[in-house]
């Protein structure tokens, strides 16, 4: 599985990279905050919706602790996406969040 740092997702932000993150977090967890440029789209639900996901694209899978979002990279890795997991989850990230 392909991981990302927290460090690393926030200097492409700062940078300008075009990144799409999806945060796999339920609602709750993403109330209490989120990575503003994040999509949420509970881990539950990712099979439901992957219509609306692009596999020329590549995805970033955030969650707490980087467990779910590996679940999520993996699943979404055996459909043929590119993605990866952000290592640590949000507890690992020290930037903004909405």
């Amino acid at each position: 599985m392909k991981e990302i740092t927290a460090i690393q997702l926030e200097n492409e932000l700062k940078t300008g990279t075009d990144v799409t993150i999806i945060d796999v977090r339920e609602v709750d967890e993403v109330a209490a905050g989120k990575i503003q440029e994040a999509i949420h789209i509970p881990l539950g639900l990712i099979e439901f919706r992957l219509h609306e996901l692009d596999k020329s694209k590549e995805y970033i899978m955030v969650c707490r602790s980087g467990a779910r979002s590996g679940r999520a990279t993996e699943f979404l890795q055996s459909q043929g996406f590119n993605v990866k997991n952000m290592a640590g989850g949000m507890l690992s990230w020290f930037g903004n969040v909405e």
